[in-house]
Formats: structure tokens, C-alpha cells, sequence
């Protein structure tokens, strides 16, 4: 019953008693009739806002559990069937609404509504998308409290809302002394003023796919691949030892078969593969159960069923943003545009637009579903009573073309406001207005029909070799090189920890350089010193040294940069990238000499000593590779430079901090300012990226020497 009407019927009663007493108070009570009718009629904006507890009461009526037709891809209407079967579980009459989240801003308040309207003792419970939201026991002992407490505190964030109300009416059966003590440890375990631990999420999301599968990837091709190199040089490592060497079969009754190594390998592949397919097994992402058509069907026939009767259908389980005088006006715009030259009809639908909706929240696709159903054409507008927002398409309507649609000004398409209703009323008419002032069109304009993603889509996950699968097999092999490679130098430490007493000779072209990030100018002058000083007593000591070319070659280069005299280092007279390549070149004639000691074929000198310094610090010695390495913090700007191996395997381990590798020299000038990268200095050094060859040929060059 509206507000006031039982009041206008007990005026109505009394009344009547007092005409039959006696008619001469007729007139007066005429007229406090008249006043009482007016009450009764007069709120039609109130009477409008009761559509929704009047509309849901109605429901309950017919069936106590009530499962909305607004959220198919969460919870299908046809999941009704299993809220009930849970709400007799509970020993008490239960009446139960699955609304949208945000179809009241009270829940209890709106339950309380409800239990009015349809005049039933029992337990309302109103449920959104996610879980039980808001329970009241009217005139039943239940522990609604406490039901609500434990199915919010135990449950997963992602159990469902089908399992959120099964745990409710769990507790609700087990009666108010056993409810309130297990809602009091659930508390105690779960809120943040207790033991603070979230319950396991019952699924993963496509993030936690991407991870699987990339670990997938990167086990599948790393182990097996790890398996294959440490085989073969444990294998290697084994015949090395002290052991080995003095008794040559003792690893023979431990030798594995020709061809185990890689079937091992191929086993564990094939393993590392089954076994994640049956550990990373989850297909879904949420609790939802897959929808039918009809469910997806469901809020878009009502619509079209209301529209069929009148322009502008406004959604009953929402609260109401029209009222009665609002209607009105807008169906007479509606109509008076319908009888304009050029105009036609107008379909206004104020419904909640949600990603849980069978349009997944577009608001374009319902239209397009809402002009299928209806078959005319027109104007279709989505009206979202939740947010405000205001959408429209045009199909075959001359009047009203598609593109002056998206000129729509903003302060009719968004409310900026914070008004309960949105302003929708007056946004509407702002609507009609602009339709009205719309250019003509030659031709009508139907828009391609926007569809809504398959339900099925929502929440798959992608297979588990997909994906990120791909780059983890490309990772899993890069880093079972790094293992194979830190695995092999710690093996390569026990192996000479172990041979100790019969140590195997350092190669003598194996030289140790001390090589500082930003050395200081002191340290530059003294170690260029003492390599040339190095270098040339080498010559002295073996004159027959000095045929050796490339060895003559780079001490005449260092010489040429310090004018013939040595004590020229000690002066401030060269600068720091001379120093630096006076040192590199010293160290790559001795590299030479040591060379040409060890080999009796001179033409493979030039073989063996180094042409190529590491790009990143020339100081770090020979080159083993190019690598693409990057030389600054800021960007992501990568150079493929000769690096050593130590800077090379810093590359591909920690990329991200190779560039702090650099060498950066000295500043030069009376103030000694901030250092600089070497290669960005003057003068023949940046050429040393190129090759010692090329470092000679350019401080030739610079000194005119041909």
C-alpha cells in the first residue's frame, strides 16, 4: 500500500460513521475527504520510488528465492533452483533477493521495505554478485549476525555468491549459540585484529596463468637442457681429478651408456610437461556457472516487452531516478518529435548497465539487442540509473545521424553532479533537445551491430601452453646456460681445491689486470708507468723480442703518446685518455710477447693475442664475444660492443646493471669537472672499440706519424 493510503482509509471509515450519525456535518466532512485524497495522491514522486520494494515484494511472493535477470554472467537466473534448495536448509521461512550490488544503497533498509510490502515473517537475506551482503530476521529467531560474519571471514574472496549463501544458511541451521561461537573465531582467525590470514582464493586469474606458463616454459627447455651440459662436463670434470689420473678405470664402473644422458633429459621433459598439465589444471577464473540463452535473454525481452507498451521502460528492481511528472514530459517530447517532419520514434530505457550484464556493460550492445527484439527503428537510448550516464544510437533514422550522436555534450552524457537521481530527468529533456536540433540526412544510418563477448570468455583461462609459454621456453634456456655456468665455475674451484698438490700451469699468456670502473688520475699515471716500464723492459731483456710485430707496434704507439720519454707519465702534460690507452697497449704487447713465448708458429701470434678490449672497460682485457649491452641507466637503449667475459655474463644475469660497468675517466681542464664516459673523450682512445690495430693507426694519425 502506497504511503498514506491506510491513513485515507481510516479517515474514509470514520467518516462514513459520522455521515450516518448525522448529516449536517456533510460539507465539512466533503472537504476533509477532499484533503485526505489530495495527501494519498499528491507524492506520486514517492509512490514512483516505492516501484522497487513494491516490485521485489511481488516477486518473493510467488517464489522466495529471487534471482535477478541483471547479472547472467555471474549468477544465472537459473541457479535459482540451488539458492532455494540451500534456503531450506536454514529451518526458517527465508526469503531470498540475488540483486545487482548497487541496487540499494541500504540493503536492510530495502529488505525492511520488502518484508513490508509482502507482509511475511521470516529471514531476508539480499545477496550481490560476490556473497550474502545484508540479512534481518523478521518475527524468526535466527543469528543473522552471525551467519553474515562467518561466510564473510571464511569464504575466499572469489568463492561465489552461491557458496557465500550455503555457508549462511550453514551457520543459520547449527542455531545462535553454536553461530555466535564460530563467528567469533572466525574473527579471531581472520579479521585484522586477530590472527589477520586471508582464506586460499579458490581460482587464479589470467595473470596467475601467464606465471604458469611461463615457468612451464622455462622448466621444460632449462632442466632438460642443465641436464645435457653439467652431464658432459661432470662427466669431463670427474676424469680431471687426482683420482681419475691415477687410477684411469676407476670411473669406468660409474660411466653411464652411449645415449642415456640425452634420454634422461628427454624423460625429465616429458615429465616437467605432464606433470604441470595435471598440477596447473584450473580451466576458470571465478565461480560463475556458464549462462543459458535464456538467461542472457531474459532483461532484454522484459525491456522490449516494456517498450512495446510505453517509450520510456524504467527498471523496476532499481530505485527510481523518474518520477511520475518526469514520465510524463519526456513521453510527450517523445511523442512530439515522433509527429515532426523528419523525426520518428524515440526508446528510452533506464536500466543498470554492469560488466556482470548480458551486454558486459556496453551499453551499445544493449541497444543493438534492445532494436533486434523491438524491430524498429529509431532512436535507442540507455539511461544507467546507477551512474547516470546517458548513451544513445540511432538506427535509420535520417534525423538523427550516428555521427552528430558522438558530438553528445558532456554535460548530457556524464552527470557531474551529486544529486541522488543523476539529474536524469532534466539530462533527458537537455537529450530531446539536442535530438530535435539534429542535422538532416540524406540516407539513414544503421551502425554495425556491437555484440558483447561470449559468457564463456569471462573467465576461461588460456591453455597452459600458450602464451607466455613461448618466451619461457627462450628464457628456460639462457638460464640453464647461467646455472650451467655458475654450476661449472663452482666445480672448477672444488676441482682445483682438490689437485692442489699436482696443480696444472697457468697458461703464461694468462694475465691478471686490475681494472677500476672510474679510475683516478693517480692510479692511471702510476699503472701506466709500471705496464710501459713492464713492456720495454721486455724488449731490453730479449732484444731477439723486438722482430715480434705486433708486440714493436703497440709499444711504439704508447711511446708516441708520451713523446720517447717514460717520466712524460708522471706530468700532468698527458691527459687521462692517453694514460688509459698507454696502459691498454702495454698490456696488449706483453699479451703478445707472452704469446709468441709459448708458440713456436709465428703465424698464429697474431691469433692468440688479443685484437679486441672489452667495449665497456677497455682495462678489462681481450674480448670473448659482442653483446648487446647497454651503456646508461636512463632508456632502454642497448649497443652491441665487444665485452669480456665477466661483463658479458653480468649482460645476460643482471642486464639492468651492466652499464655500471662503465669506465668514465677524469675530467680534464684546469677544475677537474664531472668524469665522462671514456669513448665520449677527445683523441685517438674511442677507437680502441674498434681494435688495437685501429687505436695504433688513429694516435699515428694524431701524431702524424705514418
Amino acid at each position: 500500500m502506497k504511503p498514506g493510503g491506510m491513513r485515507g482509509v481510516q479517515v474514509a471509515a470514520v467518516a462514513g460513521r459520522g455521515i450516518r450519525r448525522k448529516y449536517a456535518l456533510a460539507p465539512a466532512l466533503s472537504l476533509l475527504l477532499f484533503f485526505c485524497a489530495f495527501w494519498t495522491a499528491a507524492p506520486a514522486g514517492a509512490a514512483e520510488g516505492t516501484t522497487q520494494a513494491a516490485h521485489l515484494a511481488d516477486r518473493l511472493r510467488d517464489n522466495p528465492v529471487y534471482v535477478t535477470d541483471q547479472l547472467p554472467r555471474e549468477v544465472p537466473r537459473s541457479t535459482a533452483p540451488d539458492f532455494a534448495r540451500a534456503a531450506e536448509r536454514t529451518g526458517v521461512p527465508t526469503y531470498v533477493l540475488v540483486l545487482p550490488g548497487q541496487s540499494a544503497d541500504d540493503g536492510e533498509a530495502l529488505l525492511g521495505a520488502v518484508h513490508d510490502r509482502l507482509g511475511r515473517d521470516g529471514l531476508y537475506v539480499l545477496v550481490d554478485y560476490l556473497e550474502v551482503t545484508d540479512a534481518v530476521a523478521f518475527g524468526v529467531k535466527a543469528p543473522a549476525e552471525d551467519a553474515l560474519t562467518v561466510a564473510s571471514y571464511e569464504l575466499p574472496y572469489d568463492a561465489g555468491p552461491l557458496r557465500s549463501f550455503e555457508r549462511f544458511a550453514e551457520v543459520v541451521a547449527q542455531g545462535s549459540e553454536k553461530a555466535a561461537s564460530r563467528a567469533e573465531a572466525a574473527r579471531e582467525r581472520y579479521s585484522d585484529s586477530g590472527a589477520g590470514e586471508d582464506p586460499e582464493a579458490r581460482f587464479i586469474g589470467p595473470t596467475d596463468r601467464e606465471n604458469q606458463a611461463f615457468l612451464t616454459g622455462i622448466a621444460l627447455t632449462g632442466v632438460p637442457l642443465l641436464i645435457l651440459l653439467l652431464g658432459s662436463f661432470v662427466r669431463r670434470w670427474r676424469r680431471r681429478l687426482p683420482s681419475s689420473r691415477g687410477n684411469p678405470s676407476s670411473g669406468n664402473p660409474s660411466r653411464l651408456p652411449r645415449g642415456a644422458l640425452p634420454g634422461i633429459a628427454l624423460l625429465t621433459a616429458v615429465a616437467i610437461a605432464l606433470g604441470a598439465s595435471l598440477t596447473f589444471d584450473q580451466t576458470t577464473s571465478s565461480a560463475a556457472q556458464a549462462p543459458t540463452a535464456a538467461d542472457l535473454s531474459a532483461r532484454v525481452d522484459r525491456v522490449v516487452k516494456g517498450l512495446k507498451q510505453d517509450p520510456v521502460y524504467t527498471d523496476p528492481e532499481s530505485q527510481q531516478v523518474l518520477d511520475a511528472g518526469q514520465r510524463a514530459r519526456l513521453r510527450d517530447r517523445i511523442s512530439e518529435f515522433g509527429r515532426s517532419e523528419g523525426g520518428g520514434p524515440v526508446f528510452v530505457s533506464v536500466v543498470p548497465l554492469m560488466t556482470e550484464d548480458e551486454s558486459a556493460g556496453n551499453a551499445d550492445a544493449f541497444a543493438s539487442a534492445v532494436h533486434t527484439g523491438l524491430g524498429r527503428d529509431g532512436v535507442y537510448v540507455v539511461a544507467d540509473p546507477l551512474d547516470g550516464d546517458i548513451n544513445a544510437v540511432s538506427y535509420g533514422l535520417p534525423r538523427v545521424p550516428n555521427r552528430s550522436l558522438f558530438d553528445l555534450p558532456e554535460s548530457v552524457q556524464y552527470d557531474d553532479s551529486e544529486a541522488r537521481d543523476h539529474q536524469l530527468g532534466d539530462r533527458l529533456g537537455q537529450f530531446m533537445t539536442f535530438v530535435e536540433k539534429a542535422p538532416r540526412t540524406d540516407e539513414p544510418d544503421y551502425p554495425a551491430t556491437d555484440r558483447a563477448p561470449e559468457p564463456v570468455d569471462d573467465h576461461a583461462l588460456a591453455p597452459l601452453f600458450s602464451g607466455d609459454f613461448w618466451p619461457g621456453l627462450i628464457v628456460g634456456a639462457f638460464a640453464a646456460l647461467v646455472v650451467f655456468a655458475l654450476l661449472a665455475g663452482v666445480l672448477a674451484i672444488v676441482g682445483t681445491v682438490l689437485r692442489r698438490r699436482n696443480p696444472a700451469p697457468l697458461p703464461s699468456g694468462a694475465l691478471h689486470f686490475e681494472a677500476p670502473t672510474d679510475p683516478s688520475l693517480t692510479y692511471l699515471r702510476r699503472t701506466a708507468r709500471s705496464e710501459l716500464l713492464a713492456l720495454q723492459r721486455e724488449f731490453t731483456d730479449n732484444p731477439e723480442q723486438a722482430a715480434h710485430i705486433r708486440a714493436w707496434d703497440c709499444f711504439d704507439g704508447a711511446m708516441l703518446l708520451v713523446d720517447g720519454d717514460v717520466d712524460a707519465l708522471a706530468d700532468d702534460a698527458v691527459e687521462p685518455a692517453s694514460l688509459v690507452a698507454v696502459i691498454v697497449l702495454s698490456r696488449a704487447g706483453r699479451a703478445a710477447l707472452s704469446t709468441e713465448a709459448d708458440s713456436d708458429d709465428s703465424n698464429s701470434n697474431s691469433n692468440n693475442s688479443y685484437n679486441l678490449c672489452c667495449g665497456l672497460n677497455p682495462l678489462h682485457g681481450p674480448a670473448v664475444s659482442r653483446h648487446h649491452v647497454r651503456i646508461s641507466a636512463e632508456g632502454r637503449r642497448r649497443s652491441l660492443l665487444p665485452v669480456c667475459q665477466m661483463c658479458r655474463e653480468t649482460a645476460i644475469v643482471e642486464p639492468g646493471t651492466v652499464h655500471t660497468l662503465r669506465m668514465t675517466l677524469p675530467g680534464t681542464g684546469p677544475g677537474r669537472g664531472d668524469r665522462v664516459p671514456y669513448e665520449e673523450v677527445t683523441g685517438p682512445l674511442p677507437a680502441v672499440r674498434d681494435g688495437i690495430p685501429q687505436l695504433i693507426n688513429q694516435i699515428r694519425e694524431s701524431t702524424s706519424v705514418r
